[in-house]
């Protein structure tokens, strides 16, 4: 990356306003309830073969409301090789996360796939020139001490097979972390949200059709209303509009305060988990929360030692 591109991407890395706390809220409550509507089609409809499909639903979906909005997709921009390369780490990471979850417990991959925070703010540090201070960092970490509170990770019987899966997510949540920073410091940073997400779904569908042809992934039956509903969900709300949006709040927003508010999304899926699977809801939770929401907080709170910069709006 350029030193114009590190500091042009640096100047929009404002703090959160309470309208962009808002969005994030949103966003995770989706991404949270997405988690029980993957696990609820799953008896129709193989992992991969689910995240492949959601990609070429979601596609037309952003070419629809991109042409509507006036983006020119095939406009040349200088975006193509950042582009292609965001796409291929974004087809990837679901391949991991996917294939981890073999090995690994649903439970351990929740709490592994959000180690993803600290990959932005260490990314945003080294490349974007994002400064967090001890505070903040320490508020990362309690953050992602409720998460795992909240999701419980005890598990006896750990293995290599078990550590090899927890390996795999991790490798998800940080090529989850690259794409943030690909998109918020390259020159996709200047091109529309539903271009820069286009590159990552449309490269994404073989990559993910192609693993799920290895995996010996099939469908045995045409799946039901309620699958099918789901996957709908999943297509055009996440992919093709939640994800729009959280692009487009990367190019405004400080990479690691936006990433750390991912925090959430796990919550909001036990909470999901239980209003609609009936799973079980303890006292343990609500402290898991408080120490996410002040973990939050921490890395939301503003340095005393670091001066606005007035040319930057708040």
């Amino acid at each position: 990356m350029s030193t114009q591109t590190i500091s042009s991407a640096a100047a929009t890395g404002r703090a959160l306003t309470p309208g962009a706390v808002a969005i994030m809220l949103m966003l995770c409550v989706s991404w949270g309830f997405n988690q029980i509507a993957v696990k609820l089609a799953l008896p129709d409809i193989p992992p991969m073969l689910q995240a492949m499909f959601r990609s070429a639903g979601a596609l037309p979906v952003m070419l629809i409301v991109g042409w509507l909005r006036g983006v020119k997709f095939f406009e040349r921009d200088g975006t193509l090789l950042a582009g292609l390369v965001a796409g291929l780490m974004f087809g990837i990471e679901f391949v991991l996360i996917f294939s981890g979850l073999v090995f690994t417990s649903a439970s351990r991959a929740a709490v592994f796939l959000y180690t993803a925070p600290f990959f932005v703010a260490l990314g945003s540090h080294q490349f974007l020139g994002e400064r967090l201070s001890a505070l903040q960092w320490s508020g990362l970490a309690l953050s992602f001490a409720g998460v795992a509170l909240a999701i419980g990770v005890p598990q006896p019987d750990v293995d290599a097979k078990v550590l090899l899966g927890d390996l795999m997510v991790v490798g998800g949540g940080a090529l989850w972390a690259a794409t943030t920073l690909v998109a918020k410091g390259t020159a996709l940073r200047k091109a529309a949200p539903e271009k820069a997400l286009g590159y990552q779904v449309a490269l994404s569908i073989p990559i993910l059709g192609i693993a799920s042809w290895l995996a010996g992934e099939t469908i045995s039956h045409f799946p039901g209303p309620l699958s099918l509903a789901l996957m709908a969900y999943q297509a055009i709300w996440v992919v093709g509009c939640t994800f729009v949006i959280w692009f487009a709040m990367v190019k405004m927003y400080s990479a690691s305060k936006l990433s750390a508010f991912t925090f959430i999304t796990p919550l909001f899926g036990v909470v999901a988990a239980y209003v609609i699977m009936h799973d079980t809801l303890t006292p343990v939770f609500g402290v898991a929360a408080l120490l996410v929401i002040v973990g939050l907080y921490l890395v939301n709170k503003p340095d005393p030692k670091v001066t606005p910069d007035p040319n930057v709006p708040a």
